[in-house]
Order: C-alpha cells, then sequence, then structure tokens
C-alpha cells in the first residue's frame, strides 16, 4: 500500500460534497474516481469536485484497480448489497452511517468483509472530533462523579418532500438519519449496550417514516439516556451529560462548522469551566484515520462491529416505536 490513498467515491450523493473535499484536503489521501449510474452525471460531479475519473456504473468503479479504497454513501437500503460487492471485489470500504437497513444487514456486511480480509469502517465522522474525547476525559477523571443521565437532540426540518430521508424504501425516518448519532453517543460515553429501550414516535402521514422519536436508553450501570431526533422541527444538534456531583453540555455536538471552535461547557458542585476545541474539520480526521490503517496495516480506529451493535439498538428502538 502507498503513502497515498487513492480513493473511489461510490455514488455522487450529496453528502460526498462534505467527504469529497476532506479527501482532498488529508495529507495521506486523493480522490481519483468517482461513479453514478449516469456517466454525465458522474462527469459533472467530477468536474465539480475535481476528480480525475468518472464511470457511468458502480461495477465500473470496483473494476479500476487503482483504487485503493471506497467511499459508499448511497441510500441506506443500498449499503448491504454494494459494501458486499466491495468486500467481494477487495477493497477496503468506509461505509456511510447508518452502516444499513438493519441489524441482519449490518452483520452481513461485516461477515462478508471478514469472510474476504477486507478492512471496514463506519463513517460515523462525529467521534473524531475532539470535543468528545475530551468529555470522556472530564468524566473519566471524575469531573461530574458518577454519571446519572445523558440527554440528547438531534433535529431539524427538510424543506424538500422529495429527499431520500422521507422514503420508506430507502430506509429512511429521523432515527435513522440522525437519531443514530444520540443513540451512538450514548453508548460511546457509557462505554456499554443499554439493557432495555422504549421509543415513541410520529409516523408520517404520506412518508409512513418516522418524522420524530423520541427514545430511552437503560444500561446496565444504572445510567438512563433519552434522546430526540427528527425531520421537520427547528434545527439542534447537542447533549448533555450529568452526574452526581456535576454537569457537562456540548452544544453543537455532531455537526459542528469545521471553521468554527467549539465549546464544551462543564459544571461542577463548586466550579465552571469551559474548554475550548480549535476548529477542525471531523471529516478529515476520519478519512485520515481510515487511510493510516490502510498504510499501516492496522485496524480503522472504530471495529465494524460497533456499526452492528448500533444497528441492534435502532431496531429495538423502531419495534417500540411502531
Amino acid at each position: 500500500m502507498s503513502e497515498n490513498i487513492r480513493w473511489g467515491i461510490l455514488s455522487t450523493a450529496n453528502i460526498g460534497r462534505r467527504v469529497i473535499p476532506a479527501i482532498h484536503a488529508s495529507h495521506n489521501g486523493e480522490v481519483l474516481a468517482v461513479c453514478s449510474r449516469s456517466l454525465e452525471r458522474a462527469r459533472a460531479f467530477a468536474e465539480e469536485q475535481g476528480i480525475p475519473r468518472a464511470y457511468g456504473s458502480y461495477e465500473a468503479l470496483l473494476a479500476d484497480s487503482d483504487i485503493d479504497a471506497i467511499y459508499l454513501p448511497l441510500p441506506n437500503s443500498m449499503h448491504a448489497e454494494w459494501s458486499v460487492k466491495c468486500a467481494e471485489a477487495g477493497i477496503p470500504t468506509l461505509c456511510e452511517k447508518p452502516f444499513a437497513s438493519d441489524a441482519f444487514e449490518a452483520q452481513s456486511i461485516v461477515d462478508a468483509f471478514e469472510r474476504h480480509g477486507v478492512p471496514l469502517a463506519e463513517a460515523f465522522m462525529y467521534r473524531f472530533h475532539p470535543q468528545h474525547a475530551k468529555v470522556k476525559e472530564i468524566v473519566s477523571a471524575g469531573g461530574i462523579g458518577e454519571l446519572q443521565f445523558i440527554n440528547s437532540s438531534f433535529t431539524f426540518p427538510l424543506s424538500n418532500e422529495a429527499n431520500i430521508r422521507l422514503s420508506k424504501p430507502l430506509a429512511g425516518g429521523s432515527l435513522m438519519d440522525v437519531g443514530c448519532y444520540c443513540v451512538n453517543m450514548m453508548r460511546f460515553m457509557t462505554g456499554e449496550e443499554p439493557a432495555r429501550v422504549t421509543a415513541s414516535a410520529r409516523i408520517g402521514q404520506t412518508t409512513r417514516v418516522d418524522e420524530a422519536l423520541a427514545g430511552t436508553l437503560e444500561f446496565p450501570s444504572g445510567v438512563i439516556g433519552h434522546f430526540e431526533c427528527g425531520l421537520r422541527a427547528y434545527r439542534q444538534h447537542s447533549y448533555t451529560l450529568k452526574g452526581s456531583a456535576g454537569l457537562i453540555t456540548v452544544p453543537t455536538s455532531f455537526v459542528p462548522d469545521k471553521t468554527a471552535d467549539t465549546i464544551v461547557r462543564h459544571w461542577s458542585s463548586d466550579d465552571y469551566s469551559e474548554h475550548v476545541i480549535p476548529a477542525i474539520d471531523h471529516y478529515q480526521l476520519m478519512v485520515e484515520d481510515f487511510a493510516e490503517a490502510l498504510i499501516q496495516k492496522r485496524a480503522p480506529r472504530f471495529a465494524p462491529a460497533d456499526a452492528v451493535n448500533n444497528m441492534v439498538v435502532v431496531d429495538a428502538l423502531l419495534a417500540q416505536a411502531r
């Protein structure tokens, strides 16, 4: 493996407009090719994003022997099929979140990559932002006493009714799109899998997906997590950890502006402090970690099994809500 990973982008999905610039800016990667089911669309996207090669089919991209890694941002319902094809082609893959339509599909993806001995990771970029490591550091040092509650919210209003997030056949819905962040963060902060979940949702009469959902996760340690997610509500992405002797809030938690500093606010029994985290692009940190893993022949920072476990919780929440 060379010191510069050559990426192929499997589709012209809009999220690529955030990830591709991050690869361009990375110290160990470059974007070599992009594909679409329309060659014309692929060429237009390639010109817009400064990508040398464009293909008119997904199969053509996977057949390019110069590609070292794939970033896969297809609709949720297509993750399993095309991730498995990436594994069969022997190409390491960074698959966009949520990992699959359900936990069964997620496990099938992991099994395929293990069978073929190919590296795999889920593209949950928020985890690479240093602010979350700072929060865990404060909690581990006893800065809020014994962790009791976690509260989180990730909501925004969709204006386009044709958006794939509102498509049931494409595995849309607020939990799959944004609530999965809240679930992942709670699992990350506790280091545990929930023993019990409950949920309530508002299902769209036309869309038939959960346009709003509130869930509760009860962890073995006694920590109780509550979150809300929605596709019709005012934009918010934040979380709070409350302990026996303190409180931490992260007001811009999941999609902070890469050009702006972020703040971790910490209250304890007798003190208040603000930890300023310098502006950084967590997409860039994510793609650099995956490329570095390939170059150094090590595992990516977050194991694929974590993606399966997250989907197990998402499945349970949706079952409760429905």
